[in-house]
């Protein structure tokens, strides 16, 4: 029900409330009041009656019947035994057999010498009366009046007074809609702005006019700015927070208390395969791993866990758990998969790196104590002086080889672009190669196809990568084989082949060889003096120009390392 439905509603009802109070204390006092006058006329008119009545007997009875046509009572005259002497409701003639009055209340006051007054039910003449009586004549004088005259006036007087209380129920009724209107009106914008600070609405306060009202607005329009400067730090909060967990490389999920996955960060949906729309199944069941899976069962039973690594999909992944006071958890994954296998590969390079190192200091240390034992004899310490060099040099180089791959992984080494010329930089490595004393007689050749002769690359570097390359060949070529080096444009760059008829590689070996130390033929790579970094070092070196390498070998029918360089 509305406010102004109640106001107007309680007004009546008070309204009917006092209206009912009035008529029933003015129908009483009314009716009090002239029940009293009527009662002290009767008395009056009964002491004229005593001083009036005849002393013959005889005559009471006409004497009382005319004076009750002239006031018109009832009069009664009884005697001291309480019969009944004389009554104006009888025709003339004898009284019929009319019962004692001796019982009556105001005859038995009048005979004690006061005066009586009762008022009931008429058994002879079938009316209510008031009865008075008073002392004399033969013993008692009664005058009765009806009481029909009093009730005739009491509903007179109610009627007028139901009258205006229907009046002032009707104005009552018009003012309280006013003044119930007039207070709903800015109750009810005082609730639409309610409900406009629960949608996150601009709420638009109402004026009353109302002191009381406008007291209640002000607090609720100050109770908005306090609100409405807490949601916006709870949303810089939020914000700050969510994009936290947004940018973290650890994964994050969180459930509430039922297990049901309510949060997951980018990071932790590409740890579990899923898209970022997907929708998560519950935390329960959202591992397969068994070990994943206890992690899950001891956190949503209240028991944190702390660093436990487990397999997911062939990763390896680190799992911090903590239940949440409120119920529900936070998992926490970190992806330990690169870090595992960077940890490999320092093994197997520290590995590599000893067991490249320890074969040249092993040849150097037992060539230099055979030179302490022996006595000198000059050839032979001459040739023992140049195989220690060798492999000194053979250390200088992989040392080099080392520090040239550390520098272009650790980003300390950018590509100085210049225009370079194709074919002056491949004659100008082989040349440095064949000039070696040891190197076989391999006919090299340079083809450059229209196009492409200039490159922008470093020239250090590219000249680097060709001898890599073509030594790589060198080692495995045969005498009288073939090198070519050629180049030709290719999608928007130059690609540079470096193509030998050697030995060849195997298919299940043309994966791995530009990773570091890792040779196809190893004892055959070390006796002809190769470090293992040289084609880990031509791959860093073009990819670093945003180039690429492929490679297509086979058995016995040679090798083809093609460098791609994209145009500047």
């Amino acid at each position: 029900m509305r406010f102004a439905t109640r106001l107007v509603a309680g007004t009546l009802l008070v309204l009917i409330l006092a209206v009912a109070v009035l008529l029933l204390a003015a129908e009483r006092s009314l009716r009090r009041d002239l029940v009293g006058d009527i009662e002290r006329s009767l008395e009056a008119e009964a002491g004229l009656i005593r001083e009036a009545l005849s002393p013959d007997s005889a005559e009471w009875g006409a004497g009382v019947r005319r004076l009750a046509e002239h006031n018109g009572r009832r009069i009664t005259i009884v005697d001291a035994t309480g019969r009944v002497r004389a009554d104006s409701d009888f025709p003339p003639g004898p009284l019929p057999a009319i019962e004692s009055h001796l019982e009556r209340p105001e005859i038995r006051a009048a005979l004690a010498g006061r005066t009586g007054v009762a008022t009931r039910r008429s058994e002879t003449v079938g009316r209510t009366l008031l009865y008075v009586a008073v002392p004399g004549g033969p013993g008692a004088i009664r005058v009765a009046a009806s009481l029909s005259q009093v009730d005739e006036i009491v509903r007179r007087a109610e009627g007028a007074v139901a009258g205006a209380a229907v009046l002032a129920l009707l104005v009552g009724a018009v003012l309280a809609l006013i003044a119930g209107r007039s207070i709903a009106r800015p109750l009810t914008g005082i609730t639409t702005a309610a409900r406009a600070i629960a949608a996150g609405s601009p709420p638009r306060f109402p004026r009353s006019g109302i002191p009381d009202i406008d007291a209640l607005v002000q607090a609720l329009r100050q109770m908005h700015r306090q609100l409405a400067d807490r949601f916006e730090e709870l949303r810089r909060e939020q914000a700050e927070t969510a994009a936290l967990v947004e940018s973290m490389v650890e994964g994050v999920i969180a459930a509430d208390e039922r297990g049901h996955t309510v949060t997951a960060n980018p990071a932790a949906r590409r740890l579990l395969g899923y898209d970022q729309l997907d929708a998560l199944p519950d935390l329960a069941e959202l591992f397969r791993a068994k070990a994943a899976r206890e992690v899950v069962d001891a956190v949503l039973a209240g028991a944190p866990v702390q660093d436990r690594e487990v397999e997911l999909d062939g990763r390896s992944v680190l799992l911090n758990a903590r239940p949440l006071p409120a119920g529900g958890a936070v998992l926490v994954m970190h992806d330990l998969t690169e870090l595992r296998r960077l940890e490999a590969i320092r093994r197997d390079f520290v590995a590599n790196v000893s067991h490249e190192l320890k074969t040249p200091l092993t040849s150097i240390s037992g060539y230099a104590e055979t030179l302490l034992s022996l006595p000198p004899d000059p050839d032979m310490a001459r040739g023992f002086l140049q195989t220690i060099l060798g492999n000194a040099r053979r250390m200088q180089r992989l040392v080099d080889d080392l520090l040239d791959l550390s520098r272009i992984e650790a980003g300390r080494w950018q590509p100085s672009r210049a225009t370079v010329d194709v074919a002056a930089v491949a004659r100008e490595s082989w040349g440095e190669l064949a000039a070696r004393p040891d190197v076989k007689q391999v006919e090299f050749a340079v083809e450059v196809q229209p196009g492409a002769e200039k490159i922008c690359a470093d020239l250090d570097a590219l000249r680097q990568v060709l001898t890599n390359l073509m030594e790589n060949s060198l080692r495995h070529t045969p005498a009288g084989g073939h090198i070519a080096c050629l180049a030709r444009r290719e999608g928007g760059g130059t690609a540079i082949t470096i193509r030998d008829d050697g030995a060849g590689i195997t298919r299940e070996h043309l994966p791995r060889i530009f990773e570091r130390f890792y040779r196809a033929d190893a004892s055959r790579s070390r006796e002809e003096g190769g470090t293992g970094l040289g084609l880990a070092i031509v791959k860093h070196m073009v990819e670093a120009h945003g180039g690429r390498v492929s490679a297509e070998s086979e058995r016995g029918r040679g090798t083809t390392v093609t460098c791609w360089f994209p145009d500047a």
